[in-house]
């Protein structure tokens, strides 16, 4: 008697390649749509929600844990170990490989960090915080198939680190002194950065090392020269204001963007009677300030609109401008997350709960879909990022 076949398993979603999957996720055009069809398609290994603007429900991937993850690039989630730096697509599942950053070539080779007789840093460089237990990536962005470039430090300061995709060490000017970046991008070939103090548009010049071929950071210079922004408390009845600032880089319509983001912030002013009482920083009201690059007269030109189909999504670690109109969404807006982390934090909130807000362009009015969408602020394990699956 012939042996019965073997049933075979009932073939589902899950069965389709990652390759396939990603190609079939292209072609959806909402992004609520791709979260279902990512649902659908993986195992249940773990958990993590997120929402799709404008939709208000969370959405999860039922086949990829969110835990562990530090940043976002693009479609990509990062995973900073030991053993590397690791970009996973949840969507689908592809892995990009990046050095771990322990793994640093230093330029020149014997740096060391060097102090003046007092025994002070200065000017404080790569050496002097690269052993830091805070080290993290702040940014991270995939310049080109050979390029990837981090802005990575210990709390408010850090450098440029360039490595290629799959290398076996990053790369770093060694005694360049460290700033407080804000934000890089990639534009028409090149790598710009911003710092926060002086508001500089600076361009990041990149070589390929003639010893082992990969990309090193030859110079960074100026390419327009900032009308920076610096604020001074104001007293306000019996408060204390001052506006923080964050600067974002965005490429939108073939120009480039930097985007002043002002957190007005009040404290109580000090008691005559107790005056080294505790005097807590709370942030209040948003206000952004949008400008172009303008290379020809290297300065900062302020624009008033985005555009009635252009939107802009900031974050820390990933910010992106989009043409809204297929979604069903208005355009000239802001949505931004506010980005606090525990290593910088500047001020407090007065609610434990936040969510993403928007900001209209036309009215300069911030409203936020709280309570529909929100989450805990200052959650380590899954910091709040955006994440865009059309990359």
């Amino acid at each position: 008697m012939a042996d019965e076949p073997t049933p075979r398993r009932p073939r589902s979603w899950s069965d389709i390649p990652a390759d396939i999957a990603g190609l079939v996720l292209r072609l959806l055009p909402a992004h609520a749509d791709r979260a279902r069809f990512a649902a659908v398609g993986a195992p249940p290994r773990g958990s993590g929600p997120f929402y799709s603007p404008p939709y208000d429900e969370p959405f999860r991937f039922p086949g990829f844990g969110f835990a562990g993850y530090k940043a976002t690039c693009g479609s990509r989630l990062v995973f900073p170990r030991d053993d590397g730096c690791f970009l996973v697509n949840p969507f689908t599942g592809a892995t990009v490989t990046l050095p771990a950053l322990s793994s640093v070539r230093l330029r020149p080779p014997n740096a060391v960090a060097k102090y003046d007789q007092q025994g002070t840093a200065y000017p404080v460089t790569w050496m002097h915080i690269h052993n830091s237990e805070h080290l993290h990536i702040s940014k991270l962005i995939l310049c080109s198939p050979n390029l990837a470039a981090a802005i990575v430090g210990d709390g408010h300061i850090g450098q440029i680190l360039v490595c290629k995709l799959g290398g076996l060490s990053w790369s770093v000017r060694a005694y360049d002194m460290v700033k407080n970046f804000q934000d890089m991008a990639f534009y028409q070939g090149k790598l710009y950065a911003i710092a926060n103090y002086d508001e500089d548009l600076l361009v990041v010049n990149i070589s390929q090392d003639q010893s082992t071929g990969d990309p090193q950071v030859s110079k960074i210079g100026q390419a327009i020269k900032g009308e920076p922004f610096h604020s001074v408390w104001h007293e306000f009845g019996t408060m204390d204001i001052l506006a923080n600032k964050k600067l974002y880089l965005v490429e939108s319509h073939g120009s480039l963007l930097m985007i002043r983001r002002k957190i007005w912030c009040w404290s109580k002013q000090a008691s005559d009677t107790d005056p080294e009482a505790s005097r807590p920083i709370v942030a209040g009201p948003n206000e952004f300030e949008v400008f172009k690059a303008d290379f020809e007269q290297s300065r900062w030109v302020k624009m008033t609109t985005l555009g009635d189909e252009q939107v802009l999504f900031l974050g820390r670690r990933c910010s992106r401008a989009m043409s809204v109109s297929q979604y069903g969404m208005s355009g000239d807006q802001i949505f931004f997350l506010d980005d606090e982390e525990e290593n910088l934090k500047q001020y407090y909130y007065s609610t434990e709960i936040t969510s993403f807000c928007v900001c209209d362009m036309r009215d300069g009015q911030v409203d936020s879909p709280l309570p529909k969408a929100s989450w805990k602020r200052c959650d380590e394990m899954r910091p709040v990022a955006w994440l865009f699956p059309q990359d």
